[in-house]
């Protein structure tokens, strides 16, 4: 099976109407916000979505993406391999007021003038959020040990003079 470039922007309601499913790729080294991010990325990101409408009537999108990568972690520095895999659910809107009256489930995405989606860039904001905060790899794999990150006990701060301590005798006065 060949590799199908997924379009990058695309009508959801016509796609519902439809019934449109798309399983194919996005080509990393496009997605500069998310490569910018991770140490390392693979070459193809394999996304799959599906155009349904609900038995509202209401339009969405859900599917899945998934990609190996490689960070850094915050603790040794160390490269660290790392599987992102995010589900998602959207439904097209046009303007923030017809978001809020959306079932929970959906999650608002904002439709253009013409009734478009930048699929591609709302994936790659997916991919980036399911990135985790903070790269770290688990404490027993680490180069670092947890020995290593003790650092001692502080000495408390001397205590200095009030410098308004003038102006307290001046009020009683």
């Amino acid at each position: 099976m060949t590799n199908v470039k997924l379009p990058k922007k695309l009508d959801p309601v016509k796609s519902a109407q439809k019934q449109s499913s798309y399983d194919g790729i996005y080509l990393a080294h496009e997605m500069q916000r998310f490569s910018n991010t991770v140490a390392a990325v693979e070459a193809e990101v394999p996304v799959k979505v599906e155009f349904l409408k609900d038995a509202q009537g209401l339009t969405y999108f859900k599917g899945e993406m998934r990609s190996h990568v490689q960070l850094v972690c915050q603790r040794c520095n160390e490269v660290l391999n790392h599987s992102v895999y995010t589900e998602f659910c959207f439904s097209p809107v046009q303007g923030s007021e017809e978001g809020n009256s959306l079932p929970d489930a959906y999650e608002p995405v904002e439709v253009d003038d013409h009734g478009e989606v930048d699929l591609f860039q709302l994936l790659e904001d997916e991919l980036i959020l399911s990135l985790p905060i903070v790269a770290l790899h688990p404490q027993e794999d680490c180069a670092i040990q947890a020995k290593d990150l003790q650092f001692g006990k502080l000495n408390p701060e001397p205590e200095r003079v009030n410098p308004f301590a003038v102006l307290k005798e001046l009020k009683r006065d």
